[in-house]
């Protein structure tokens, strides 16, 4: 798929400067500001087309979760994180088939779906308060699912994923490390699907892929520094606030 696009699409200048800045907004977004990767879903979405997209940008996800988790890895909270297991796989095992055999405007019309869906997820928590129900088996299982199925089809699940781990009102190192470990077990369990299924990902993209990874090292390191100069209180605030605007940059 993607061989095919560059043959008969090579890449200009802009898109190559438009990837690299995806890459490195890749990084800083695992760094613990991962409410902006939806910008680096549409940047990939408008230079590589919005399926072909998701294939790019996977292992580029893979490898800064494991920057996240070497970086965080002493702070994690495996309770919030096993409770929502099951639903993570449910909703990739539904995304999984649900987005094989989408043409890509119908891909392109879920996608924007899914970011409007996101926004309303955001907006309602944000005046409900969620540790009245963060316990719940329906919370954590729409969360869960939500998270698992928006990810796979668009490689977009930050709004499910932070309103869940935000109801747990985890430290700021906690919610990074938490986030970081949920991710790799997400994208690694999407990898086959990815590869075997939907053939978005193979040499071509891999080598796309060896061509940004150093730019997305960069970004990681920039981010870990920018989240170093922020507190407790104001982090939380200012991750839900890029949620809501990476999903309105999104969708518009």
């Amino acid at each position: 798929m993607l061989e095919a696009f560059i043959n008969s699409h090579p890449l200009t200048p802009l898109q190559w400067g438009l990837a690299i800045l995806a890459a490195f907004l890749v990084g800083v977004a695992k760094s613990g500001l991962n409410s902006i990767s939806i910008i680096n879903v549409t940047v990939l979405a408008m230079v590589f087309g919005s399926k072909t997209s998701t294939g790019i940008l996977l292992p580029m996800l893979i490898l800064g979760d494991i920057l996240a988790v070497i970086y965080y890895k002493r702070h994690v909270h495996w309770q919030s994180l096993l409770r929502l297991s099951p639903y993570l796989i449910a909703g990739i095992l539904l995304g999984a088939w649900v987005g094989k055999d989408l043409n890509e405007v119908l891909f392109k019309k879920m996608m924007a779906s899914i970011v409007l869906l996101m926004i309303l997820t955001m907006l309602y928590w944000e005046y409900k308060p969620i540790g009245k129900v963060s316990q719940s088996v329906w919370f954590s299982g729409s969360m869960g699912i939500g998270t698992g199925f928006t990810s796979m089809v668009g490689n977009q699940a930050s709004g499910f994923a932070t309103t869940y781990l935000m109801s747990m009102n985890l430290s700021k190192l906690h919610f990074i490390g938490t986030n970081a470990w949920l991710f790799l077990f997400v994208n690694l369990f999407k990898l086959p699907f990815h590869i075997f299924s939907w053939h978005t990902i193979n040499a071509s993209s891999i080598g796309v892929n060896c061509a940004l990874f150093p730019f997305q090292i960069i970004g990681f390191y920039a981010g870990v520094f920018i989240v170093k100069q922020i507190n407790e209180a104001r982090y939380r605030l200012l991750i839900l606030w890029l949620t809501v605007f990476s999903a309105v940059f999104m969708f518009l």
